[in-house]
């Protein structure tokens, strides 16, 4: 399994927008074949810190999932909201 952490600052003026195009991601992305998980965080203390989180069954899905047109119309307008993002870090699971 792997799993993606995407940070995100938002615009507070661009809220609203940001989490109207996350639901639909999330609804897309969650019907696709290897989707483990798709969820949005809000931080705590800061609420216009959002951490996407992702769980995949392997790279292959995470290919195909980056290849699918709601993830090639939708991240851009995600970015479009954003006044920072960090790496998105992609972790493998360890079976310890």
């Amino acid at each position: 399994m792997i799993t993606i952490i995407s940070e995100n600052i938002i615009s507070e003026q661009k809220q609203q927008t940001f989490l109207e195009i996350v639901k639909q991601m999330i609804e897309y992305s969650t019907k696709e074949n290897g989707c483990i998980s798709y969820t949005l965080h809000q931080n705590t203390e800061n609420p216009l810190y959002y951490c996407i989180i992702e769980q995949w069954e392997d790279e292959k899905a995470i290919q195909y999932h980056n290849n699918t047109a709601h993830f090639k119309t939708l991240v851009p307008q995600m970015r479009e909201c954003r006044t920072e993002q960090r790496k998105a870090n992609h972790f493998h699971s360890l079976d310890i």
